[in-house]
């Protein structure tokens, strides 16, 4: 291996802010010479990546609504990449991007989680595709094609020669379906931008916050019927295609409010005066609610997934056993009896910041390089 290996990044699509896409703005701002591979950019919905070497191929020519129903194309797209070049590939990834092959050089596969609609939430994604009057559809077809995709996602997972991964449910969950082993190296939080908002002591208001992309599978929805049976203020920070169902839902109800996505330093003003944060989807981490704890904002989640590497049962939070309204609601009411302590809140944040992300992600890198390749 040279002094200076050359490196390459690849990622499944970059269409929307999320936080597999924070990842991957972290690994480029290690390797900022490394150009990414995607199977479509959208610069002007995602301007992260604007000093980045974005290289896109034939498949960006199919309209990002199309994303579920192109994953065979995609596969094929990954799969025929000519990465020969480079020495170390690294994949970030929940869905194709693992397609892609090393063929002179080591494949670390930062792995999100095993393709949630093949494995995990196969039963979710039939239950609500997410098209609308197209579902029934949807449901036919891809009942009919998941089992060849399976087939093929479980082959294409055998090839990296490194998995990372991002929590204990999401190393759980490769080792469940691909049957491989993976060290855990939790997504880089900006915890400094969010503790510089508790710093200033803002006063705590009486308001819940959510702040998430507005799609069906975040289960939004429990927030909002949770907070209209507790006549709590809810704060919903985001939009999406589920935004005018939301809006529905809400029912004008005055203690609901709307707002756009925003900066990170107006975000965390209000998170930091928000006596709550609500995380209510099945996430296998959720860099969301831990910027909240970095704002010193005790957070109520969902008791499964990656919200439990950070969320303190008691201490900087609470979690509710069921992905309904009736379950958070009765958190909500238990959570207004409660005291906690901001300051230790924020601080629980800290094993989270970015700069140990990017000194263990480096380092893993490093050692991978140093060992070579695996066998197969």
């Amino acid at each position: 291996m040279k002094n200076q290996p050359k490196v390459a990044l690849v990622c499944d699509w970059l269409t929307n802010v999320g936080g597999g896409e924070k990842v991957l703005l972290a690994f480029h701002e290690i390797y900022k010479d490394a150009p990414i591979y995607t199977s479509k950019y959208l610069p002007k919905k995602i301007d992260w990546f604007k000093d980045a070497d974005v290289r896109t191929g034939w498949i960006k020519i199919f309209p990002a609504c199309l994303r579920r129903f192109i994953g065979p194309l995609r596969q094929f797209w990954f799969k025929h990449l000519n990465l020969s070049e480079y020495d170390i590939v690294i994949s970030v990834t929940g869905a194709e991007a693992k397609f892609v092959r090393a063929k002179n050089g080591i494949h670390i596969c930062y792995c999100h989680v095993p393709t949630q609609y093949y494995w995990g939430m196969y039963d979710d994604y039939i239950k609500n595709p997410g098209f609308g009057i197209l579902n029934p559809i949807v449901r036919f077809f891809f009942k009919l094609m998941v089992g060849p995709l399976r087939k093929a996602d479980f082959k294409a997972a055998a090839k990296p020669d490194y998995y990372l991964t991002i929590s204990k449910h999401a190393q759980a969950q490769i080792k469940k379906y691909y049957h491989r082993d993976s060290v855990i190296i939790a997504p880089g939080v900006e915890v400094d931008t969010f503790q510089e908002a508790f710093s200033e002591k803002p006063r705590v208001e009486d308001y819940f916050i959510v702040t998430s992309r507005q799609v069906n599978w975040k289960r939004l929805d429990v927030a909002i019927e949770a907070c209209k049976k507790t006549n709590q203020r809810l704060l919903v920070i985001g939009t999406g295609p589920e935004h005018r169902k939301l809006v529905k839902l809400a029912g004008g109800s005055e203690n609901i409010k709307f707002l756009p996505t925003m900066k990170k330093r107006k975000l965390a003003k209000y998170l930091a005066s928000a006596k709550g944060y609500l995380f209510t989807s099945l996430e296998p981490f959720g860099i969301a609610p831990v910027e909240a704890l970095a704002a010193g904002c005790p957070v109520i989640a969902f008791g499964e997934g990656g919200a439990l590497d950070y969320v303190q049962d008691g201490k900087n939070g609470l979690l509710f056993k069921k992905q309904t309204a009736d379950s958070l609601a009765a958190a909500i009411r238990k959570f207004e009896d409660m005291k906690f302590n901001r300051a230790a809140i924020s601080r629980s944040a800290e094993p989270f910041a970015r700069d140990r992300f990017d000194r263990d992600a480096a380092k893993f890198v490093e050692n991978a390089a140093k060992a070579g390749k695996k066998a197969q």
